[in-house]
């Protein structure tokens, strides 16, 4: 159970995280409001542990604006006044609890316990899995009875694969799960870990629990046989039958290569071609449906790697993968990808596909089709750039391994960063690497995708990231009575394809807000006759206009005035001087969060 505590008191907030973690809770903190919103924004919490009396966003307010955005993650909120007024506010604010301080740790434990019991009333119930079972009440584990002794992580990571059975869990999403913002995990920490609970639980007698899917993750073993999977899409069959000998040709090299080793005559060229299409193999093979392929192609490329690789451990991998390439259509994807008959998006789209492996990039612009989008292809980062600057694409999917090119994948995405409006880039490749996934999260990469996937999950990715980016369609009315300042933020706000509205007279509002529509709203506080705050309450006081987001503008910060912004509605608060990326991320934010509202309602309507 992931828990954010907020307290500025480093001394309590220390006293707290060590009575929280030996019952396996995993805590992060944070020392102020704000840093806690982010956080918030940022990652999902089971419970939130909440000092009244923080720096920058107070308790009270971070609680209201939660719960103003739709947040209904359970809130305890800690003080240290005990006046049933303080505590009325609290509960009033969207506070689940109210613990007054000094209180003891066993009180506390009690009452997380009951919160997260609210949310899910099996949280404290015991997990069996065989004879092995798992006591959250006790935080212990034994296997026929037998107790074994495991770490924190080995404990957390059995519980979490046992309450999701029928759930596959990739590296990066255990360690989102499992390790703290905090306290970054080295590269193969959850195979370290992994492996170690493997070991005590088969030291314990028990069987394996957990299984390894080939290119996907981790997930509980089953223990009754999976259901028959259904058949390969048509269309991505059709494709794999137009260019299958196209991958018999790339394991052709790899054939070569290995002949050449036997007789000690393997020179670089050979090897780095064999290298490049065990490489290609590894990741496309899998997209198709061949896992097993897949992972016989990814032991070769390990081999290859080597200074001097060995023809015993090449022979075996090279004959499987024979086998499952054989010409036989009915052994065709023994594990096939999920159907592409997923909903057609609402908006139509153009995207790039940047992958040296024509065949797989083929097979992703067909569901891309299938999908309502349109798609280029591009072997490498040059032929790319050139696609762009003749139509420029509302996403790219971009590979960041390309051996016959001078450069990676990482140099194009660098670039699409620089542009006045970036566009969004998904990283596809084959290699799975934390340090990767770091470098393009730092670079800007809206997404990773780890080969194999199949072309109906990259449909997928790029729907969410598409919806995610359609925001620059918008309408924003922006209202200040500083002409200067209107036109710095139309020059800002414009090219990220934003219809701008500026008014400068505050007593044209109504008429101006009912004829533009607006998806937005920006307020200066301080104006003439009629301010920013007075607008806010007449918005929010109209049941057509009551969810509409409203971004307060002002050069001041003092406390007062901004608990008054968001007493009247308000959504956020940007302090002048605008820095403009900020700017930026905070509309983009309440834009697609409005959106994402909106389109909740129309189904819940329905």
């Amino acid at each position: 159970m992931r828990i954010l505590l907020v307290e500025d008191d480093e001394g309590f907030a220390a006293w707290l995280e060590a009575g929280l973690t030996p019952q396996h809770y995993l805590i992060e903190r944070a020392s102020d409001g704000q840093a806690a919103w982010d956080l918030a924004e940022a990652f999902p919490y089971d419970l939130i542990l909440l000092d009244w009396m923080i720096p920058k966003l107070t308790g009270l307010e971070f609680c209201r604006k939660r719960r103003q955005q739709g947040d209904r993650t359970p809130i305890l909120l800690m003080t240290a006044q005990d006046s049933n007024a303080h505590k009325v506010a609290g509960l009033d604010a969207g506070a689940d609890d109210y613990l007054v301080k000094p209180f003891a740790l066993e009180e506390l434990l009690a009452r997380i316990r009951a919160l997260l019991r609210r949310g899910n009333d099996s949280i404290l119930n015991a997990i069996a899995w065989g004879q092995l079972q798992l006591d959250p009440k006790s935080c212990q584990v034994t296997y026929a009875e037998k107790l074994l002794k495991l770490t924190a992580k080995e404990y957390e990571l059995l519980e979490l694969f046992l309450r999701n059975p029928n759930r596959i869990f990739s590296q990066s999403a255990l360690l989102d799960r499992l390790w703290s913002f905090d306290d970054p995990p080295t590269e193969g920490a959850v195979r370290t870990q992994i492996k170690s609970l493997r070991q005590k639980i088969k030291k314990a007698g028990a069987p394996d629990v957990i299984k390894t899917v080939y290119g996907l993750g981790y997930r509980l073993q089953e223990t009754t046989p999976p259901p028959e999977k259904p058949a390969i899409p048509s269309a991505i069959a059709a494709i794999w039958e137009r260019h299958r000998s196209k991958y018999r040709d790339r394991l052709a090299a790899i054939e070569q290569a290995i002949a050449a080793i036997k007789q000690n005559t393997l020179n670089p060229d050979l090897h780095n071609a064999a290298l490049h299409e065990a490489h290609t193999l590894a990741g496309s093979l899998g997209s198709f449906g061949f896992r097993d392929a897949s992972q016989q192609a990814r032991i070769i490329e390990k081999e290859l790697k080597r200074d001097r690789p060995q023809i015993t451990n090449l022979t075996a991998p090279l004959q499987a993968l024979q086998r499952i390439l054989a010409d036989s259509p009915a052994t065709v994807p023994t594990t096939p990808p999920t159907p592409l008959e997923s909903p057609k998006p609402s908006f139509s789209a153009h995207i790039l596909i940047v992958d040296d492996d024509v065949v797989l990039a083929q097979a992703i612009a067909t569901a891309a089709q299938t999908a309502g989008m349109t798609a280029d292809l591009a072997p490498n980062p040059d032929l790319a750039r050139s696609c762009i600057s003749r139509d420029r694409p509302d996403a790219i999917l971009l590979d960041l391994s390309f051996p016959e090119s001078s450069e990676s994948g990482f140099e194009l995405l660098a670039e699409l960063q620089q542009h006045q409006n970036p566009i969004p880039a998904i990283a596809f490749t084959a290699k799975e690497s934390f340090r990767d996934r770091v470098r393009v999260a730092r670079l800007g990469g809206c997404g990773f995708l780890h080969k194999p996937v199949s072309p109906a999950q990259v449909m997928t990715a790029l729907q969410r990231i598409l919806r995610q980016t359609a925001t620059h369609t918008a309408t924003l009315l922006i209202v200040d009575d500083d002409a200067q300042l209107l036109d710095y933020l139309a020059t800002v706000l414009k090219p990220w394809g934003f219809n701008v509205v500026l008014l400068d007279n505050p007593q044209q509002f109504w008429q101006t807000l009912k004829q533009t529509q607006p998806d937005l709203l920006m307020l200066d506080i301080f104006m003439p006759e009629v301010n920013g705050i007075e607008l806010c309450q007449v918005v929010r006081n109209d049941l057509q206009w009551s969810e509409l987001p409203v971004l307060m503008l002002s050069a001041h910060r003092d406390t007062e005035l901004v608990q008054q912004v968001f007493m009247a509605g308000a959504d956020d608060y940007i302090q002048k001087p605008i820095v403009e990326p900020e700017l930026i991320a905070r509309v983009l934010n309440r834009i697609e969060r409005y959106r994402l509202q909106r389109r909740r309602s129309s189904v819940i309507s329905l």
